[in-house]
């Protein structure tokens, strides 16, 4: 019995749809996390009798054919990089991206990553760096004997230091954008790597037409809807539940089947 089978693959999409959930709820806290939706496309056709063919020779042809589908597959799971809410933290080195955008990070193995999460620090020789450690391109260092850190929304790093009347020019801190950031690849640690999908990437300045602004002392918030979590992950429970009741229907009908022939 097919049904079986079928119910069978729905089952296993709304699991693949829970963990996706799942992961979005975990990640409600997370600084620039973007979430995801499971994307799902049905499974190859079974004819049994195709339309548009006639019946007989010299009739027309049949509007309606039997085609009996075979279930459902998970195609992608899609990040949504939108913009989440700007919170105020008042922490100089805290920097948020209002628009698109992404801060280029120097990896382990010096390659270059991606993030949206801007809650940097400063290394032990005054390099502006991510939480992990990871070195923020271009490279800035901060002189130890600097008051104040001012970077304005051009990515402008500007520091005050003693007997100088006018803050100095540091440098500019860059932003890479990409033609599709859903083809970016994950790698955890808030952190993204281009792929053959993303395209490569479009260094700019921020405030550059088609780059965002930065905003000092604010972090990008989760972009995760509580409500449409909530509302998604019941969706996905009474999906299970029913594919769940079809493979008991069908194995009732098949039983009725088993106990007629004995």
């Amino acid at each position: 019995m097919k049904a079986l089978a079928i119910a069978a693959t729905g089952m296993n999409a709304q699991q693949t749809n829970l963990e996706v959930i799942a992961n979005n709820v975990a990640n409600i806290n997370t600084t620039g996390f973007k979430r995801s939706r499971a994307e799902f496309a049905d499974l190859i056709y079974q004819t049994n009798r195709a339309q548009g063919v006639p019946n007989r020779g010299g009739e027309l042809p049949v509007p309606e054919g039997t085609r009996i589908g075979l279930g459902v597959r998970t195609i992608a799971v899609r990040q949504l990089h939108m913009q989440g809410s700007l919170s105020q933290t008042s922490n100089p080195l805290d920097l948020a991206i209002n628009g698109h955008g992404w801060f280029q990070i120097t990896g382990p193995d010096g390659e270059t990553l991606y993030t949206r999460a801007g809650a940097f620090n400063l290394g032990p020789n005054g390099e502006i760096v991510t939480l992990d450690g990871y070195e923020v391109q271009p490279g800035l260092v901060v002189p130890v004997e600097a008051r104040e850190v001012v970077i304005n929304k051009s990515g402008e790093v500007y520091v005050s230091l003693s007997g100088d009347a006018a803050p100095q020019l540091l440098g500019q801190i860059t932003l890479a954008t990409f033609a599709n950031d859903a083809g970016l690849e994950a790698l955890g640690d808030n952190l993204f790597r281009e792929t053959a999908a993303s395209g490569q990437p479009t260094a700019g300045f921020p405030g550059d037409l088609g780059f965002g602004v930065v905003n000092q002392g604010w972090l990008e918030a989760s972009n995760v809807d509580a409500v449409k979590e909530i509302t998604e992950l019941i969706s996905a429970q009474r999906a299970y539940e029913m594919n769940s009741k079809v493979i008991q229907t069908a194995d009732d009908m098949a039983g009725v089947i088993s106990q007629g022939i004995r």
